[in-house]
């Protein structure tokens, strides 16, 4: 999936406010185990008595989680004779575009990245390690629930359980290139005990239709976007996995492509009142995760060469605008208020990250919580509640066309 979407899903593949290791440059290689805790352990070495901490991922709400469903109703959801709408010619077309693999020849690394790895240092390389970790968790979250409905298709619907099965193919290659980039900096995820360990968050399959295909499209026009700023300005590429972001793009657009026919193959996700406030809900969640993540951590944007904010704001409008193909209502992110809600939340939220960081008792740092909660709530629903745009519907959807680049 295209970014761990906390409030969603990853559905931000770029983001956390915990620093995850603390490895020196030239230390030795670490596999890192995360629990769902916020305690971080310490475990003496087999060999040698030495001891290697590891920091456990603190689960907050922007945090990136695994997720669930009920796979019960996604079988009816799919069987061809309770479904009258599924257009089995379109999933069957679907199914060959995947088949073809593209980048089954792709992600092959080279001497460039450990290279490349071992020149950055300082505060960017920790950056890096968080980028890298936080992508690869993302991506295995999307690999482990594509897997998991693959299998449960298989007799309903043959066809898209196949499409899911080759989506988590995808996946699985995108972790393992993202945990073999960690390598490059003498880390690694335990990804085994990742799946046992990780807290699974459920969502309704009309939640994970909603989630999941904002997710892949707003990866879509966050790697492109980057790609294409590194492509212009080389001096930025500091390393080599941003070369790989154009093909990488093209799997998040095909998998965003699968997801807006699961949806039109529901019309009751798309067609009433319920849907468009869903519709806005779910919009809103992802932009504004993905803004406070990013403002969190400007500094790999600015290491890149990015204004954080201004690349946000051009990633959400062109999101929104392919979102609204076939949702029936969007927000009007481009009304210079939504940004300005925004960037209110960002600095609420820097409080409340402030807060954390004081020395006071746990009932203290709650109590100066309780009035920054109820601001930065307040600030969404005033977002939410702004006049969202009517927008795609089903029949509009019929003509949605490919994106280009």
């Amino acid at each position: 999936m295209a970014t761990e979407m906390a409030l969603v899903k990853p559905i931000s593949k770029f983001s956390s406010s915990t620093p995850i290791f603390s490895n020196s440059r030239y230390g030795k290689f670490t596999t890192v185990r995360m629990s769902s805790t916020s305690q971080p352990t310490t475990k003496t070495a087999a060999k040698g008595g030495k001891k290697a901490a590891k920091t456990a991922i603190k689960e907050t709400l922007l945090t990136p989680r695994f997720y669930t469903t009920d796979f019960d109703e996604m079988e009816a959801l799919f069987n061809t004779e309770i479904n009258k709408n599924l257009n089995q010619s379109e999933f069957e077309a679907l199914l060959q575009e995947f088949k073809t693999d593209y980048n089954q020849t792709h992600f092959v690394r080279n001497k460039e990245f450990k290279e490349a790895a071992d020149k950055i240092d300082g505060p960017l390389r920790q950056i890096f390690v968080e980028f890298l970790e936080r992508s690869c968790t993302a991506e295995f979250s999307g690999f482990l629930l594509y897997k998991e409905l693959g299998r449960r298709l298989k007799k309903t619907n043959p066809v898209v359980a196949e499409i899911f099965s080759l989506m988590s193919r995808d996946e699985a290659r995108h972790a393992g290139f993202l945990n073999k980039g960690l390598s490059d900096f003498n880390l690694a995820l335990d990804l085994g005990f990742l799946t046992k360990a990780r807290k699974y968050t459920f969502f309704k399959p009309k939640f994970i239709f909603y989630a999941t295909y904002l997710s892949e499209k707003i990866g879509y026009w966050r790697y492109i976007t980057i790609y294409r700023h590194l492509k212009e300005n080389p001096e930025y590429q500091c390393y080599p996995i941003f070369k790989y972001f154009e093909n990488w793009c093209q799997d998040e657009n095909r998998h965003g492509d699968f997801f807006s026919a699961l949806l039109k193959a529901q019309p009751q996700f798309l067609n009433d009142w319920k849907a468009k406030l869903w519709s806005r809900f779910f919009c809103l969640s992802v932009y504004v995760t993905m803004y406070l993540n990013d403002c969190q951590r400007t500094a790999f944007y600015e290491g890149i060469g990015l204004d954080t904010k201004e690349f946000d704001m051009h990633v959400i409008i062109e999101t929104n605008r392919t979102t609204a193909r076939i949702f029936p209502a969007v927000l009007d992110v481009e009304n210079p208020e939504f940004k300005r809600r925004l960037d209110k939340m960002v600095e609420i939220n820097e409080q409340l990250l402030a807060v954390g960081e004081t020395e006071d008792i746990p009932l203290v740092k709650n109590l100066k919580r309780i009035p920054l909660i109820a601001a930065l709530a307040s600030e969404l629903l005033a977002t939410y509640l702004m006049p969202p745009v009517e927008s795609g519907s089903v029949d509009f959807a019929e003509f949605e066309p490919r994106l280009v680049y």
